[in-house]
């Protein structure tokens, strides 16, 4: 699992698809992104990290056709459990998102 690149995307949903229920025509996919082992070293300490691992990031486009990549900082989402070991694999994961959108955006 060290192997492993830091960020692999686990799952997608087309919330575009969803808005055509009401008539809208959006752009707008939501991703779990995360890494087995990343999830492995924050639940051992706190099981409820869970709830947030894999983080969920949004890419959308608005009416205007601009598109925005939208996520919540792990370190904000997992700062809540007050656990150093956790905050530590957050800031982490912090550092590989940055990461990655730069890599994307080169």
């Amino acid at each position: 699992m060290e192997a492993c690149p830091p960020l692999t995307i686990f799952g997608q949903r087309d919330h575009g698809a969803l808005l055509a229920i009401a008539e809208l025509k959006r752009r707008s996919v939501q991703y779990d992104i995360g890494n087995p082992l990343t999830t492995c070293k924050m639940t051992r300490h706190q099981l409820s990290a869970g709830l947030y691992a894999p983080i969920r990031v949004l890419l959308r486009e608005d009416v205007a056709g601009v598109v925005a990549f939208e996520y919540d900082r792990p370190a904000s989402v997992f700062g809540q459990f007050g656990d150093d070991e956790v905050d530590a694999v957050a800031q982490q994961l912090d550092r590989d998102l940055q990461a990655l959108l730069e890599a994307a955006a080169s």
